[in-house]
């Protein structure tokens, strides 16, 4: 008790050094998402080059990598709860590079496919550790903001992998194949990998520079998973509304991401490198806004005593979210959707970093990385396992037309995010129940 007693009477770490770390770690979820994100760009020249439907396709872009990620999350959680932080995500961000690499020598779908398999066990070390790491630098109050500037990386992360990739694509592609040394003859997709791979090993090294801080409230003692289970069944009503919904948004979110510049490529006739450039500017600019925006209002309601002010902010955002996402396939040119999807990303935005804020605010500090893996398990198996994969099986058998790709994203984003509205909503009065009840334990 005196150990506790202790820690949580510890001084926060200085300010300056405290934003430094989340410097540190959102430039690591910024690389993690170049990485996850960059084939939503390259959907042209891979399936040409591989032979592959769109269907495949999206398992590549989801549940390949979703299926792995969820469930090493989970024991690499439970690792946070207990064993150095810094050096969990300095070897994730290591391990997740070398496969992205990896996936740039893929010369079958099969090579590909565990090749995102590999990055996304990698990734899973992240956000966890991450989580964990910012709640135990920042007070109560900050740590929605801190979050939501953590969470920016998600947006700033996508938007550059359109950017970088549409350039470094555009620019491959003018001279055809790149004969690179050992490798041999490349293409202009792999080269992508093999550029993204390297950064993110060199960029790894300087995660060493975070320093652990003080876990609060927490005893030495690591927490078995039987009683974090039990303590979700005991509050099953609040994490599966707060789960489901922002799993919701995240199918939403993660099914623009992935189809997004098909429409601008099959329907308005954009090239890759013009699409890179708009969409991954817009992404980057207003998903960072809106992320930020939506972490400084629940902190700013919180400050207030709105105690559910995290789930408040990600049903106005989903709600908002719904009435814009069936305009997608009604806009008469590419600039049209160009300016619709401004205002549609700020607010598919908005609950990335509350969602996750919700969760820490919530749980003990030794629960923390598990219930954080748990959490990310269910919104990135929902979320990136089935919805791109969604938007494609409307394409190839509903539709049955590569150009009415529109309709099919249209149609699942607004179901989605329509139902997370719906399941935040209720989870807002049980939130409140639980956090009374946690909040002394």
């Amino acid at each position: 008790m005196n150990d506790l007693a202790a820690s949580e009477r510890a001084p926060y770490p200085a300010r300056p050094y405290a934003w430094t770390v989340v410097g540190l770690l959102t430039a690591a979820y910024v690389l993690s998402f170049i990485d996850r994100q960059i084939l939503s760009l390259l959907v042209g020249p891979v399936r040409a080059d591989l032979g592959i439907s769109d269907t495949q396709m999206s398992l590549l872009m989801g549940f390949s990598f979703a299926l792995f990620y969820t469930v090493c999350g989970i024991p690499l959680g439970r690792l946070a709860d207990s064993w150095s932080r810094r050096w969990i995500v300095t070897l994730g961000v290591m391990f997740w590079s070398a496969a992205t690499a990896a996936c740039g020598m893929a010369q079958y779908y099969w090579q590909l496919f565990l090749g995102r398999i590999g990055v996304g066990i990698g990734e899973a070390a992240l956000s966890p550790s991450a989580y964990s790491l910012i709640a135990d630098y920042f007070p109560p109050d900050r740590r929605a903001t801190a979050i939501s500037v953590y969470g920016m990386g998600i947006f700033i992360g996508a938007g550059l992998a359109y950017i970088l990739g549409g350039l470094i694509v555009g620019f491959a592609a003018e001279r055809g194949e790149v004969v690179l040394p050992l490798v041999g003859a490349t293409r202009p997709w792999q080269l992508v990998f093999y550029v993204l791979g390297a950064v993110g090993l060199l960029f790894a090294w300087g995660l060493l520079l975070i320093r652990e801080p003080v876990r609060r409230g927490a005893s030495q003692a690591s927490i078995p998973l039987a009683e974090v289970l039990r303590t979700l069944g005991q509050h099953r009503r609040t994490v599966l509304l707060h789960n489901l919904g922002f799993a919701m948004v995240a199918l939403a979110s993660y099914s623009a991401n992935a189809w997004l510049p098909s429409v601008w490529q099959r329907v308005h006739g954009w090239p890759i490198r013009d699409v890179g450039l708009i969409y991954g500017s817009v992404v980057a600019v207003f998903g960072a806004i809106g992320i930020v925006f939506g972490g400084a209002l629940a902190d700013r309601w919180k400050s207030r005593g709105i105690t559910d002010a995290t789930l408040r902010v990600g049903a106005i955002a989903a709600g908002c979210g719904a009435l814009l996402a069936m305009s997608v396939a009604l806009m008469p040119s590419g600039a049209a959707l160009a300016w619709m999807v401004v205002p549609m990303t700020f607010f598919f935005s908005m609950p990335f970093g509350v969602s996750a804020s919700a969760i820490q605010d919530l749980m003990p500090n030794r629960m923390r990385g598990q219930t954080s893996a748990i959490y990310l398990f269910v919104v990135n198996l929902v979320g990136l396992g089935i919805g791109p994969t969604a938007v494609a099986l409307l394409t190839d058998y509903v539709f049955a037309d590569d150009r009415l790709v529109g309709w099919s994203l249209g149609i699942v984003m607004a179901a989605a995010q329509g139902l997370a509205c719906l399941l935040l909503l209720l989870g807002c009065r049980h939130y409140r129940r639980s956090l009374l009840e946690l909040q002394g334990s």
